[in-house]
């Protein structure tokens, strides 16, 4: 029997900075989480997957298990939680502009 389809939001790499990045509701691509697109239905997640993995600026797409936050979707497994943040080298990415 097929699980349920829980939400997602698309995610993947920058090309050129490598950076961790999220497609938005207007389908441009983002570097904060909270600003990501959060889909509820899997027909929707994955056609915006499909249009994210043809994008030239990007490798690696592909959907994460997600929830509605206060301040925008928040993931569900520890792996993208920790993506969010950076490089775990405090001296570069994300981490740095703190």
């Amino acid at each position: 029997m097929a699980r349920p389809f829980t939400p997602k939001i698309v995610t993947a790499n920058a090309l050129l900075e490598g950076d961790v990045i999220y497609l938005s509701p207007q389908d441009t691509w983002v570097r904060d989480l909270c600003d990501a697109a959060l889909f509820s239905q899997q027909d929707q997640a994955e056609e915006r997957l499909a249009f994210a993995s043809k994008d030239g600026f990007v490798v690696g797409a592909y959907l994460v298990d997600a929830v509605a936050g206060e301040n925008g979707p928040e993931p569900v497994h520890f792996r993208e939680d920790f993506r969010r943040t950076g490089p775990s080298n405090h001296n570069h990415g994300k981490q740095a502009e703190l």
